[in-house]
């Protein structure tokens, strides 16, 4: 089945005003000059999703692109939770995209398989297109214990949420030890993870599991993107660090 490839950045807790402004001319830019021949998104943080997503709105959109956010609030009805951004609230901003369940809320915030089902739910049900993060810690790779980690995670999300809530989303394989490290994944390390991923969407549902993208998270960058995109059910990148930069941002999107 042919999948449109999708590269979506994920600034962390990074950026201003001005970086988005920035970013956002170059590149419309690059794009303008060249279209990258896959979808993209951005992921910022909350507060400045509606300044992006202002930046490529009405007369300024850029077809195939998409803001979005890093997280979600697990809650979907307002009410007495200081601190926390609804899935309607980013909608509301203008985001299209949300990151769901990256391994640094896992690791660092403590968000669990059951929170993180909730916050694709809420996501899917806003009207957002959930990308849910699944991946084993350096620990877990070295005990055999790889497919297991993602199978449970993966798992999770489908017995509360139901595949359907990823149908217009993505699935995106991080492994913790290779995110921020510089160390990219081997093809020997995507290439059994990304097929186990396919076969239990597909197990779920053969028609929306066939049509789900499944990106690679993990050091990705412009001299690594060829050969990871080129890889069998990778249909795209999530992009950490070098999303910052428009220029490199662009050259990992038009990666061949």
């Amino acid at each position: 089945m042919s999948r449109t490839p999708l590269v979506v950045g994920n600034w962390k807790m990074n950026g201003s005003l001005g970086a988005v402004a920035s970013w956002a001319a170059s590149f419309r830019a690059l794009c303008e000059e060249a279209a990258p021949g896959c979808e993209t998104g951005l992921c910022v943080p909350s507060v400045y999703v509606q300044p992006l997503a202002a930046l490529f709105s009405g007369e300024r959109a850029l077809p195939g692109f998409g803001p979005g956010a890093e997280t979600v609030s697990d809650r979907e009805e307002p009410g007495a939770f200081t601190g926390e951004v609804s899935a309607a609230m980013l909608r509301d901003a203008g985001a299209c995209w949300c990151i769901v369940g990256h391994s640094e809320r896992r690791t660092l915030f403590g968000e669990t398989d059951e929170v993180v089902a909730r916050k694709v739910a809420a996501a899917h049900a806003a009207g957002l297109r959930p990308i849910l993060c699944v991946g084993e810690t350096l620990e877990e790779r070295e005990a055999g214990k790889t497919r297991r980690t993602v199978l449970r995670q993966l798992d999770a999300v489908l017995g509360a949420a139901g595949i359907s809530a990823l149908a217009g989303g993505a699935v995106a394989y991080e492994p913790l030890w290779a995110i921020g490290t510089g160390k990219a994944a081997g093809a020997e390390d995507i290439k059994p993870v990304h097929a186990v991923i396919r076969s239990a969407l597909t197990q779920a549902d053969r028609t929306i599991g066939e049509g789900i993208r499944i990106l690679y998270g993990g050091s990705v960058k412009p001299a690594n993107a060829a050969g990871i995109l080129s890889l069998p059910n990778v249909d795209g990148a999530l992009v950490g660090g070098a999303s910052l930069d428009a220029g490199n941002f662009y050259r990992i999107c038009t990666a061949r």
